[in-house]
């Protein structure tokens, strides 16, 4: 593996490319916690930089939860996933909050910024981002678990310069467990928001997780992941559908779709979720590779790792295609 922390499971990661260096951000927790399911609850940010995208040098961790003592505040309990974009010479790290006195069941969205990757400052106008009703399932209106309203991938529009967010988010109606979709905001500035509709549709997921947007040969790819038991049924009783866990990709012509899929298949995934949360970048030589954090291993255990850079290819229908070690 291309890197792991001796102390702590290192799971969702986003990246930046500053110069020669790729600089990546990733939830990580003690291992002392000893039951992987508690790592969620005791998470911070770290930090790291690579030249090769196989050797990592450790820097300092980003971002942790606010003190105790401000319960109230969005980022209380945890700091979850988010993306870093630069603008206007700052750096934004965007980053899912939870808070304390809501038991982190509530998601919103905040920011960090820096001016040298290094010390980041949290922005008084946290949150940034909530929720809107109009178009968004919210907490206790139905069965599910949480407020889904997170893991925000920024962007800049190519064409008129606005700032879009993607985020993980569930519609306000259809099937319970088909509600995942991926959620829309624009900005100007990029701390002023206005919550859109989402993206893309209900009706496949209970949630699309960590995505990613990227331009591969003219063509958008829209990267998420999931479960294999989130599987909406509507999906789980397709003929021929592979039950995996793993990372999944819509297409479009436009960065703002419309996004549908070419096949069912998957980009990486298989029954026990062996690699999660899969992002594509550009090596030093320019290169399309495909990096994911290592999930469940051979006999469950939870690993916790980023996994080594595998090279990505483009087939001629417009499919990628990953290629793992054997």
């Amino acid at each position: 593996m291309a890197l792991r922390l001796e102390d702590k499971w290192l799971w969702d990661f986003w990246f930046t490319q500053n110069g020669l260096g790729t600089h990546i951000f990733y939830l990580q927790a003690p291992r002392s916690l000893g039951q992987e399911g508690l790592r969620h609850w005791h998470v911070s940010i770290g930090h790291a930089v690579s030249r090769d995208l196989v050797h990592w040098e450790i820097l300092p961790d980003a971002l942790e939860p606010s003190e105790v003592a401000q319960d109230n505040a969005f980022d209380s309990y945890t700091t979850w996933t988010g993306s870093v974009i630069k603008h206007q010479g700052r750096w934004f790290l965007f980053y899912t909050g939870g808070k304390r006195a809501e038991e982190g069941l509530i998601q919103r969205i905040g920011v960090a910024t820096s001016e040298d990757l290094l010390h980041w400052r949290k922005h008084p106008r946290n949150p940034l981002l909530e929720a809107d009703p109009r178009w968004y399932e919210l907490l206790g209106s139905n069965s599910w678990h949480d407020q889904a309203w997170r893991d925000p991938w920024v962007f800049q529009h190519p064409a008129n310069g606005d700032f879009h967010a993607l985020i993980t988010a569930r519609a306000n109606s259809g099937p319970i467990d088909a509600r995942g979709v991926i959620g829309h905001a624009t900005s100007k500035d990029l701390l002023h928001w206005q919550v859109q509709p989402p993206l893309t549709q209900p009706g496949e997921f209970g949630h699309m997780e960590v995505p990613q947007l990227l331009r591969i040969c003219g063509r958008y790819y829209l990267l998420f992941s999931c479960p294999h038991q989130l599987y909406a049924k509507a999906r789980r009783e397709r003929r021929g559908m592979k039950l995996q866990t793993g990372t999944h990709y819509l297409v479009a012509d436009s960065p703002l779709g419309p996004f549908s899929f070419v096949s069912d298949d998957f980009l990486v995934g298989d029954e026990r979720g062996s690699l999660y949360s899969g992002k594509i970048l550009r090596d030093s030589a320019g290169n399309w590779r495909f990096l994911a954090f290592r999930n469940f291993g051979p006999n469950e255990e939870f690993l916790g790792e980023l996994s080594d850079p595998y090279p990505v290819s483009v087939i001629p229908d417009g499919r990628l295609h990953v290629t793992l070690p054997e």
